[in-house]
């Protein structure tokens, strides 16, 4: 690689090193949005800290190629600022700028892209990262068309005009697809599009037994080590599994017992409750067994510490009310009904 910074073009936009021509016309550019995101004093800066700023660009390219900052122009004209420093070894992080006359005109997101492009292939780093203000808008949409995912929120990291905020961290891997492709576009999508909470249970009932003519209103349920109420067989679907394959892995995991399941029973919406966020619940028929069916459980102590078939009266005492409320909907509701739909575990009629 040279040792003089290079500049980069693509069509109409280019990426070039500061001048001190540029000082001036740049200056009296910058206005109360930047000095809003960059936490800084609102005006243009003056000259001689203008030309600091210039000198000290160069400085960090020339000296350790620490940082590299390029002046964006669209069509011969100064559009902003883009610049990556280097945060360890492999990783850098990107910043970015874009005068007033040239936001909303995707200049900003092409002028990223063409220096991630040109970080990955020349600096040799693995990977960049930004970190951007939920609350600006522009910039996360900014990242997201350069190929930046959403990773996380990082909660309370920074502070903006006196007062703490969140940030979102965005990352894009070398290896990962480009942002044009479908690959690329569905992967930033799948990144950033809201995500639920998915929880599988069971409902396994009780046949006769030892005489008895019916017991099958009888359900099993888990008392648990971490919560006072018992609750149904199952729980969170992981990424990647269906809610079916989920209350089978789970009633195993937690009971030692294989269990099958028939068909669903409900979609139980929760809403959020106690620190949790909202979630779906699907509840699956897992069928009837023999009350003894569970003399071969292997309780998984962390979590289980006792299984129970329980009766209506019963379970109406023991569960939390959202449970109680959706076992009852299960036992009113007629047998060919089909699968119930619930919010908070209330039945949701058409009108």
């Amino acid at each position: 690689m040279s040792d003089e910074q290079p500049a980069l073009d693509d069509g109409d936009l280019r990426l070039r090193p500061w001048t001190a021509a540029d000082i001036e016309p740049t200056r009296l550019l910058h206005d109360d949005e930047i000095a809003r995101w960059f936490d800084v004093e609102t005006g243009p800066p003056t000259m001689d800290r203008h030309a600091a700023w210039v000198a000290q660009t160069h400085a960090e390219w020339s000296d350790s190629r620490s940082k590299a900052t390029f002046l964006v122009e669209w069509r011969g004209e100064a559009a902003g600022s883009v610049d990556v420093r280097r945060r360890s070894d492999g990783v850098g992080v990107l910043s970015w700028i874009t005068y007033a006359p040239y936001r909303g005109r995707g200049v900003a997101s092409r002028a990223v892209r063409l220096l991630v492009d040109w970080a990955f292939d020349e600096l040799g780093l693995r990977r960049v990262e930004a970190e951007v203000n939920p609350l600006n808008r522009a910039s996360l949409r900014t990242a997201h068309r350069a190929g930046l995912r959403r990773e996380g929120l990082l909660r309370g990291n920074t502070t903006l005009g006196g007062e703490v905020h969140d940030t979102v961290l965005l990352g894009r891997l070398v290896d990962d697809p480009p942002p044009g492709t479908r690959e690329g576009f569905t992967a930033l999508l799948d990144s950033s599009l809201p995500t639920k909470r998915a929880i599988a249970q069971g409902v396994l009932r009780a046949g006769p037994a030892d005489g008895a003519t019916d017991e099958t209103s009888r359900v099993l349920l888990c008392e648990l080590v971490y919560k006072r109420e018992w609750d149904l067989p199952g729980g969170v679907v992981d990424r990647g599994e269906s809610p079916a394959e989920c209350v089978v892995r789970e009633v195993r995991e937690e009971l030692s017992l294989d269990v099958t399941v028939r068909s669903l029973l409900a979609v139980n919406w929760l809403p959020p409750l106690l620190g949790w966020g909202d979630a779906t619940v699907f509840v699956f028929d897992l069928g009837v067994v023999d009350p003894h069916f569970t003399d071969a459980a292997r309780l998984e102590a962390r979590e289980i510490q006792g299984v129970h078939w329980a009766a209506p009266h019963e379970w109406r005492a023991r569960v939390a009310p959202y449970n109680a409320r959706l076992l009852d909907a299960l036992v009113q509701s007629p047998g060919d009904v089909g699968t119930l739909y619930l919010e908070d575990s209330r039945p949701v009629h058409a009108d």
